[in-house]
């Protein structure tokens, strides 16, 4: 498939999507006739029909679509095959009618199943014109499977859904006064008193902290003076050897003085030196 065909087909299902609720996989209701003319060309169906929804598809065909297929005979053996893999949609005929009825009244007036129809038969898509939000498939001149364009019924349903969502939002802002009714506002009554406000404390984090007095020693210049200190008293110690030591006298005691006393009378008695001998 080409890129310009798949981008405007995916835009058309937007459409279904977003306005008339398609969700995928999308259910693709698909007539016996359709299936036919692909088997005449051996094209893969359900590959067909992904490319062209350009999404997940359920396959779906009726009871009188099958009885149709089974009248044909082995001819279209093949074709039979494939339809029975597709999920059966119920249609509630007692007596099969002819696949064209079945499938306008499966889909009613107002497609409220949201299918999308594949068929080849011109006067069901000529009458399914009518219906809103109805997609329809089904194989051009040239044998390709196309995605037929929003029909006059679909895009006037759609304008009217823009049309209702637009007035509805003019009504909101209509109703909208000064924000009276914006989520969240105060409702102000005429009895409604006012509430006073509190009076709130300082800031802890914005009040300058106090000095604390340092006692004299204490804090940096106590700090500097005690280190002033030791490197005076070291400079002490290392001029020290360079310099005379100083000789301390020590006190002689009671004891000392008493003996010295004694020594010095004996030799005033004497005459003699201590310890001297006597003349001859």
């Amino acid at each position: 498939m080409r890129q310009k065909r798949a981008k405007t087909y995916k835009r058309v299902m937007a459409l279904y999507t977003q306005t008339f609720g398609f969700r995928q996989p999308f259910q693709v209701l698909v007539s016996q006739d359709v299936l036919i003319e692909g088997a005449k060309c051996e094209l893969n169906m359900p590959k067909q029909f992904l490319n062209v929804t350009q999404g997940e598809c359920k396959l779906m065909i009726t009871q009188c679509c099958m009885e149709a297929l089974y009248k044909m005979g082995r001819d279209v053996q093949k074709t039979t095959d494939l339809a029975k893999t597709f999920e059966r949609r119920k249609c509630n005929h007692r007596t099969a009618l002819e696949p064209d009825k079945c499938l306008e009244d499966v889909i009613g007036q107002t497609n409220k199943h949201r299918y999308i129809l594949a068929s080849q038969s011109t006067s069901l898509r000529l009458a399914s014109d009518r219906i809103p939000a109805l997609p329809l498939i089904h194989f051009n001149a040239r044998g390709v499977l196309v995605l037929s364009p929003p029909s006059t019924a679909t895009v006037r349903e759609k304008n009217k859904a823009e049309e209702g969502r637009r007035l509805e939002g003019v009504k909101v802002l209509e109703g909208v006064v000064d924000g009276g009714n914006v989520l969240g506002a105060a409702e102000a009554g005429p009895n409604v008193e006012k509430r006073a406000r509190k009076t709130k404390g300082v800031n802890p984090l914005s009040v300058k902290k106090k000095k604390v007095e340092k006692k004299e020693g204490e804090g940096e210049g106590g700090k500097r003076r005690r280190e002033v200190d030791l490197e005076e008293e070291s400079a002490d110690v290392g001029d020290g050897e360079g310099k005379r030591k100083r000789k301390r006298t020590k006190k002689k005691t009671e004891v000392q003085e008493a003996i010295e006393e004694l020594n010095e009378t004996n030799k005033v008695a004497g005459g003699e030196p201590e310890g001297g001998e006597a003349s001859d």
